[in-house]
């Protein structure tokens, strides 16, 4: 386990794959974000993906020296929870407005803009939160094809009360009478709303009006294209030698190893750890579906006795996660050194891993978790890293699977955490406690199933709680545990809503779980959003 500093030196001491020369060609048409501490900064560049052109996100006080050397088509400038005329909210590199790249402002990326350019930015009398209706004045650039009135999503408590002279009005809204502008000589614009979420049904084309239309970009980038420079890049890199990498049952792993397969074959092998941790019947469904559809060489390790040994008396869950990353290490350290001429470590790091680890390319974004796969496995091991999912959101990797053949109950399958049960066991993680999480979880999975609710919910699970309370089961007392159920709905799991789910179904699954797993007799439905709180509890 990693921390973020450490994560910073190995994702600037190790290439990407898709920073690789060959898969260059997909990304030179890109627009990147300077996030300014936005929770729809990831959104934003995804909405980016979604148009085929490749999008990064970059800390917002990046020069305006290196963003010339990165070359963008475009620039967009993320919302942010700050204000403009507070001392010490973050700025951009105001040069930035006069290189002659396109920039988009969000909110407050507009303030900022606007600010920097001899507007005016003030305190609103009350937040603005929510839908409004958006009246176009000009159809052209930014709205071309969208009707006169559209609804959009504002969520500020600033705005621009001035333009001067320099900026021309695009829309307004009743409330906000600059709800987008454009300045009149640089390529600069400015929008209050929020195009990236949802809410603003029509935002995707706005976006795609700016990213196409006024950045020029072309739509290169196509999953089927990255899959076959990335394997190219594989091949050229690894030439004869081999790679390991760890397998979790997730759809990351198997993406990396199917990529890796078609690579170079068998040149790959794979190892399992079994750290106790895993959902019902986790290691035989692995292995069978590894065996099915991969012909490489795979290593299986019984560890659940180590692992339970680390975490004994341990509540804390960032030192679950530091436990458990140290411990993988050790035993995957311990299987690799059996390998013969390894040389290589693949690993299913995603663009969100690095993003919440403060990897991000040129500077660290604000550390949210630890994640053990974000420079988890120190260089002592004598390894060159491999992470040919880096750049790609999760969406993108289960679409990416796809391309690579995998069957859709693997790809598809709900995402789980890399240090498993442990950080939904709440409290002491012990092999009892793990065995009533493991059943009632198994329930909530089959019987979402069963709904056929699976792939419309897009992460389903219990958590057992570290919380005993009083019922009646027959003439008896009990006093028991408690298991929450967790179920949300999202698009990039950077945000997410729960599920709401069927209350028959909620009544069923409750019914289950309290009269098949014993030491249980309650059972709760998380309904918290995230933010302000996360999918998972630890």
């Amino acid at each position: 386990m990693s921390s973020a500093s450490q994560s910073a030196h190995d994702s600037s001491a190790h290439t990407s794959i898709a920073a690789s020369p060959a898969a260059g060609s997909l990304t030179d048409q890109r627009i990147v974000v300077l996030d300014f501490g936005s929770q729809y900064a990831q959104l934003i560049a995804r909405r980016v993906r979604e148009q085929n052109v490749y999008c990064e996100i970059l800390r917002h006080d990046i020069s305006a020296e290196r963003l010339s050397e990165i070359a963008p088509r475009g620039i967009i400038l993320s919302g942010g929870p700050s204000s403009v005329y507070e001392a010490g909210a973050p700025r951009c590199d105001p040069a930035l407005f006069r290189l002659g790249i396109p920039v988009l402002g969000i909110c407050y990326g507009m303030q900022l803009a606007c600010d920097a350019l001899g507007g005016r930015v003030e305190h609103t009398p009350s937040r603005e939160y929510g839908r409004a209706t958006c009246h176009i004045n000009d159809g052209s650039d930014l709205f071309a094809g969208l009707p006169d009135s559209t609804d959009v999503w504002m969520s500020h408590g600033d705005q621009v009360s001035g333009i001067g002279n320099d900026f021309s009005v695009l829309a307004k809204t009743s409330t906000c009478p600059y709800a987008a502008i454009r300045h009149r000589e640089l390529p600069v614009y400015g929008m209050q709303f929020h195009p990236e979420v949802t809410h603003t049904p029509l935002g995707g084309q706005v976006l795609h009006n700016f990213v196409i239309g006024v950045c020029g970009c072309a739509e290169t980038w196509h999953l089927g294209d990255f899959a076959d420079a990335a394997i190219r890049d594989l091949r050229q890199r690894v030439g004869n030698r081999r790679v390991i990498c760890g397998l979790s049952g997730g759809v990351d792993s198997a993406v990396v190893a199917a990529l890796l397969y078609k690579a170079i074959g068998s040149q790959l092998s794979c190892i399992l750890v079994n750290n106790g941790l895993l959902r019902k019947d986790e290691q035989a469904a692995v292995i069978s579906e590894f065996t099915t559809h991969f012909k490489a060489d795979l290593h299986v390790v019984d560890a659940e006795e180590m692992f339970l040994g680390v975490l004994a008396g341990v509540t804390d869950p960032q030192e679950k996660r530091r436990r458990i990353g140290h411990a993988f290490i050790d035993c995957f350290k311990a299987e690799a050194m059996k390998i013969d001429d390894a040389h290589f470590l693949a690993q299913g790091t995603l663009y969100p891993d690095v993003i919440e680890s403060g990897a991000a390319i040129d500077g660290p974004a604000a550390t949210i978790k630890l994640h053990h796969n974000v420079g988890g496995l120190p260089e002592e091991l004598g390894f060159e890293l491999i992470e040919p999912l880096r750049d790609l959101f999760k969406d993108e990797v289960r679409r990416l699977g796809c391309e690579l053949g995998l069957p859709e109950t693997l790809v598809w399958r709900h995402p789980f955490p890399g240090p498993g049960l442990a950080v939904r066991c709440l409290g002491e993680v012990t092999a009892p406690r793990l065995a009533k999480l493991r059943d009632a979880d198994s329930i909530v999975v089959n019987e979402i199933k069963s709904a056929g609710l699976y792939r419309q919910t897009s992460q389903s699970f219990a958590v057992l709680l570290p919380v005993q309370s009083v019922g009646v089961m027959g003439d008896a007392r009990t006093y028991e545990e408690t298991i929450a159920i967790r179920s949300v709905n999202t698009d990039d799991f950077m945000t997410a809503d729960w599920s709401r789910l069927p209350y028959e179904l909620l009544a069923r699954i409750s019914t289950r779980i309290i009269n098949e797993v014993a030491g249980v007799n309650r059972v709760c439905y998380d309904i918290s959003s995230k933010p302000p709180a996360t999918i998972e509890w630890e």
